[in-house]
């Protein structure tokens, strides 16, 4: 689990493509300070663990689904990437919860200066659009940012000096495909929505609880009472 507040930008040393799979090795600082093997890091907001690791960089497998929903196959040698290490226990959570388990790619349609913020409008797919909410949280290449409007086709978020300096966006352009993690919990509300209906439609006569029939009569009349 992660905050979506980024730690620092590292860069790709490798990337070694299997068949479907791939191995990438990524050149960090902060995050490895406590990093062991094993351990999960946000890397543009994708979920990866470290597979081995030395004083200045990790390597970590990336498996075929996440190749295909994500846009690491993207990426080339030098390429900034997102980086967070996982949510300990007791942090404080200043960003949103984010799962690190990307819903799909979105892509960058304009950049807007809005006075000491950036306007960033981003084209999403609609099955996912449902789940962007005005005002509410979301997720790109591993940020947490809030959304500030939606429209049929994308949606817009501001983005404060800071976090542009921090993160990989400050070299964002026009064209360029991002990471998407919806709020995961609109996502859950959806499904249990989803499955409440579905078990209300499979209700019949027959599986209906019918009211019982023991009352004070009925035990009287049968020396109950």
């Amino acid at each position: 689990m992660f905050t979506g507040l980024i730690e620092e930008t590292g860069s790709i040393l490798n990337i070694r493509p299997g068949s479907k799979s791939t191995s990438v090795s990524i050149k960090a600082s902060k995050v490895l300070e406590d990093a062991n093997i094993g351990d999960s890091i946000a890397v543009n907001g994708i979920c990866l663990t470290v597979t081995s690791k030395s004083a200045d960089n990790f390597t970590a497998d990336v498996m075929p689904e996440t190749i295909k929903r994500t846009n690491l196959h993207r990426l080339t040698k030098g390429s900034k990437v997102n980086l967070e290490r996982a949510l300990k226990l007791g942090d404080r959570l200043g960003g949103h919860m984010v799962s690190g388990h990307i819903d799909s790619t979105g892509e960058i349609i304009k950049i807007t200066p809005d006075e000491n913020a950036v306007l960033i409008e981003i084209g999403l797919s609609e099955n996912l659009l449902p789940y962007i909410i005005e005002k509410g949280s979301v997720s790109i290449d591993g940020i947490s940012l809030t959304v500030a409007s939606v429209t049929k086709r994308s949606f817009i978020v501001s983005v404060i000096p800071h976090t542009k300096k921090m993160t990989t966006l400050e070299k964002a352009m026009p064209g360029q495909m991002v990471n998407i993690e919806c709020d995961m919990i609109g996502k859950y509300i959806q499904i249990f929505v989803a499955n409440s209906n579905i078990l209300s439609s499979n209700l019949t006569e027959d599986n209906i609880e019918k009211p019982s029939k023991l009352d004070m009569g009925f035990l009287a009349s049968n020396g109950f009472l």
